[in-house]
């Protein structure tokens, strides 16, 4: 969805399962990547969680006044427990295809 925004050709992409480990840069691992959103900044810093969400919305116009809104230290605190919820509970309705059985596909 939002690779489909305007200003999303100025943010560079990318596709973590497809990608050769060095384009993750470094502190950030393949396992790391997959287990929540990272965003690695101009100056080369690595935010995750919350903070990347707001950080990726302030570099996409139609999403920018609301990362600058969502940008300050409570709301990030909420944001970031609200993620974290998420991350568990997308546990639950993902299926991991290695689990499945034969007899149950």
């Amino acid at each position: 969805m939002y690779r489909r925004q305007p200003g999303a050709d100025a943010v560079q992409w990318v596709d973590v399962t497809r990608c050769d480990p060095a384009e993750l840069g470094p502190g950030l691992s393949r396992e790391a990547a997959m287990a929540r959103l990272h965003l690695r900044r101009a100056d080369g810093t690595l935010v995750s969680g919350a903070e990347a969400f707001t950080a990726m919305w302030r570099s996409l116009p139609g999403w920018a006044r609301l990362g600058r809104l969502l940008d300050n230290r409570p709301t990030l605190w909420v944001l970031e427990r609200g993620y974290r919820f998420f991350l568990v509970a997308r546990k639950a309705w993902r299926k991991d295809p290695s689990a499945r059985s034969p007899a149950n596909p």
